[in-house]
Formats: structure tokens, sequence, C-alpha cells
């Protein structure tokens, strides 16, 4: 019986040590697993002293570029009357930006910018109000000449540079009135390069910058410049539905325009009085051409350059597609020894190359035979 006692208290604590032991073991696997947690420290490469000397160099030159042209680039508000919804006058206030080009208070800026202006004023960097007048515009290349009358000594004139030579990747900084936040210091590269630029009113600017640099509303008109702080261009627009996509006036166009803005009040833009269709293969072959690209003439003005010079316009319309084209005209495969593509290479080589008064020589097709046709260039009419 004693030894029946033992067993049976030998027993219940052995069970009771077991249950406890496998209590515990699930009690364990109830908690939720703890991580091994690794603390990973990273030490950057520190940059070498010549990186910091490079950095320190270029925003040297940016801070010498701002300090030395920033007088030169004004503040320009317009007022135009407008018409509101019963048909009263209504002042409206617009603002862009301009860069004086001498010591006589000439201002470069876009002709947006001024565009039916009642009155403009120009603030100065010194904070000097002068009222400005109209010298010149130029609707089709976005540009116009603006004149102050103030003291030589608070003038200071900026040093116009080159287009021609410019290279994408190269430095572009902006100064301009973006908001109204006066002389607002923007930097970029140059993007591209030979752009077109299609105006609102259809016309073409060519050779076009484009930029990265921060180009707002109130920044047109004022200038594009490279390191030097030489103006390279004229800021003139953004693409709306992109960002760091700007655009502007190369300076090259601008030292061909202004003087004729100084002098005449409007440039003269070299003209062939004539209406031609650009030739591509689809055309060639319905028409039975014997080349696939030129210009067909189409239209002459009466009494212009072309007409005077003896080119042949279109005598009969055929239809091809959906368009009406004269046809029986000369064909014009060159101008002065380069090949002419389509119009566009015809309107574009007169614009960057000629001027009013000069001639040049129309490499034609005339019934099969190629002829040279000297055509002494008239002004384009404003209509």
């Amino acid at each position: 019986m004693e030894r029946a006692i033992r067993f049976l208290v030998f027993t219940a604590v052995a069970l009771a040590a077991f249950s406890c032991i496998l209590g515990t073991q699930t009690l364990n696997l109830r908690e939720e697993a703890k991580p091994t947690v690794i603390v990973l420290v990273a030490t950057p490469t520190p940059l070498p002293p010549e990186a910091f000397e490079e950095m320190s160099a270029e925003e040297k030159f940016f801070i010498n570029v701002y300090e030395r042209v920033s007088p030169a680039v004004v503040h320009i508000t317009s007022r135009v009357l407008t018409l509101d919804l019963l048909w009263r006058p209504m002042p409206q206030e617009g603002t862009g930006s301009g860069f004086i080009i001498d010591k006589e208070g000439h201002i470069v800026t876009n002709y947006h910018v001024i565009e039916g202006a009642e009155s403009i004023e120009v603030t100065l960097a010194d904070g000097t109000r002068a009222p400005a007048r109209v010298v010149g515009v130029d609707p089709l290349n976005d540009l116009a000449v603006i004149k102050i009358d103030v003291q030589p000594d608070r003038l200071v004139p900026v040093e116009l540079g080159s287009s021609s030579d410019l290279l994408v990747g190269q430095r572009a900084l902006a100064i301009g009135n973006p908001f109204g936040l006066d002389r607002t210091l923007t930097v970029g590269v140059i993007s591209s390069l030979g752009r077109p630029l299609e105006l609102r009113s259809g016309w073409v600017i060519y050779d076009v910058i484009q930029t990265d640099a921060a180009i707002n509303p109130g920044n047109s008109g004022g200038p594009l410049l490279d390191l030097r702080g030489r103006v390279i261009g004229v800021n003139t627009a953004i693409e709306i539905e992109a960002e760091n996509i700007a655009f502007a006036i190369p300076v090259d166009t601008v030292k061909r325009v202004v003087p004729e803005l100084i002098a005449y009040g409007r440039y003269r833009h070299p003209w062939l009085g004539l209406a031609g269709y650009s030739i591509t293969p689809e055309l060639a072959e319905a028409l039975g051409l014997p080349v696939e690209k030129g210009i067909l003439v189409g239209r002459l003005y009466r009494n212009g350059p072309a007409f005077k010079a003896g080119i042949r316009g279109g005598n009969r319309p055929v239809i091809v597609g959906n368009w009406r084209v004269w046809v029986g005209g000369d064909i014009i495969t060159a101008v002065d020894g380069n090949e002419m593509e389509d119009m566009e290479d015809l309107i574009a080589y007169l614009e960057r190359e000629k001027k009013v008064g000069q001639s040049v020589k129309l490499s034609i097709i005339r019934d099969g035979r190629e002829k040279v046709l000297e055509v002494e260039l008239g002004e384009r009419p404003y209509y």
C-alpha cells in the first residue's frame, strides 16, 4: 500500500512538471516573433577639395553676372483699354521685362509685352520710374524697342553676344520679373538649338533657343545670358503643358532686327512676292513633276519682285486630294546655290540671310529646262 501511494505521488508530480513545460512552450509560440534589427551606418565618401573649388567658381560666375547685368534689366508695366460686359472702357495692366541696350535709353522687349498699350511705364533697378514710348515693333519676330528719357548715368546697357556658336548643354541664365518679382535670377542650360517657334499669327520664328532655365509670366522680354553676362537671347515663350521648356529669340535675330526698328520703326522682311506649294513625292507623282522636292510656284503678286523678274506662276487649277493646286508654274529648286526642300526652307533662308533690296538667284525648272533668274527682294507687306 505504501509503495502504491509513493507511485501515485511521483506520477502526479511528473505530470504537473510536464504540463508546465508544455504550457510554457505554447505561450512562447503564441508570442509575436521579434525581428532582429540590423543597423547599417553609411559613411558618405567626401568630395575632393577640387569639386568644392569648381562649384564655388560657378557660383562666383552666377553672382558676378547678376551684379553686372541685373541693373540693365527693367520692369515694364503696360496699360491697355478693354471693354467690359457692358461695352464700357476698362483699363487693364500687364507686366513684362526688358533690357537696356544703350545710353540713349533704348530698351529691347517682346512685342506682345507692349502690344496695344495705351501707356507704358519702365522701372529701373534703382527704382526710377519713367514713361516710355514705342520706337519700333516687329510682330513677326515678337520684338519691340521702346525708349525712356532719363539721365545717361542711370542707364546700364547690356553686352550683346552671339547665338551662332552656342552649344547644347551650355549654361544659360535668365533675369526678369516673373509674377512681378523684380530682377529674379534663374539658372539652367541650353536644351536645344534651331527650334522653329510658331506664333499665334501662324508666322514662324527661326533658330529659337530652348532652355530649361525657369521662365514664367513676367519674364517675357528679359535677357537670356551666357556665363560672361552677354545676351544670347530674349525670353519669349514657355510650353504651357510641360515643365522646364522655355524659348528665347536668338540674339543674332535681335542684332539684325533692332537697328531697323530704331531707324525705320519697323523691320522690313525680305519678300519674293509669290505663293508656292512644297513639293512632296506624292505631289510630284500626282502632277507628273520632274523633281520630288522644291517649290512649285502657284500664284504671283502683281508687280511684286518675282513678277517683275519674270517668274511664272500657275495658269490652271487642278484638284489633288482635297486641295486645289495651281499648276503650270516654275519650280524653284535652289536659291543662291542652296537647295530648297520646301517653302519653309525658302522663307527661312530669306529671313536668316537676306535683307530688302538685296538680290537672290533662283534656280528654276521651266518646261523641263533649268534656268537661273535674279530677283531683287522687296518688303513683305503687312495685312
